[in-house]
């Protein structure tokens, strides 16, 4: 079947779900800034049962990935991306579940070669090159400084 481009691109545009991007960005925003405000009430719960300011958010942070990964182990994390797009990807969270989701995918093919390879496979690189950028930005401070 031979089409030219003027038709292909006709019948892409007729076949492409259409989108509400207004309603979208609205629907992220919403979302995106509710996980922050759970992270902010969380860091407030630690703060009121006396941490300090760092642990408040050390736990703060660790809380949002621990309810990350576990949305996602239950299949739930899914349903909230469907409804609030990018605003899921706020980065602790959508970090977590970039990791546990790959995790969860390939856990039947075993501890080792499934599970632990899949969940670096995303994470993996991310690690590396944050570790070496801050490894590079420390040399550069302690040689400028």
């Amino acid at each position: 079947m031979n089409i030219t481009n003027a038709e292909y691109k006709q019948l892409a545009d007729r076949l492409a779900p259409k989108s509400n991007t207004p309603l979208n960005c609205l629907k992220a925003f919403a979302i995106g800034g509710g996980i922050c405000l759970l992270g902010q009430a969380l860091k407030n719960l630690y703060l009121s049962l006396g941490t300090g300011e760092d642990p408040a958010v050390l736990l703060s942070s660790v809380s949002l990935i621990f309810l990350s990964a576990l949305l996602t182990g239950l299949g739930l994390y899914d349903d909230v991306a469907k409804h609030g797009g990018a605003g899921t990807l706020v980065p602790i969270t959508g970090f977590a579940n970039s990791v546990a989701a790959p995790a969860v995918e390939f856990r039947t093919e075993g501890w080792v070669t499934g599970m632990a390879v899949k969940m670096f496979t995303i994470a993996g690189p991310v690690i590396v090159y944050g570790t070496l950028a801050a490894v590079l930005y420390g040399l550069v401070y302690w040689l400028a400084f």
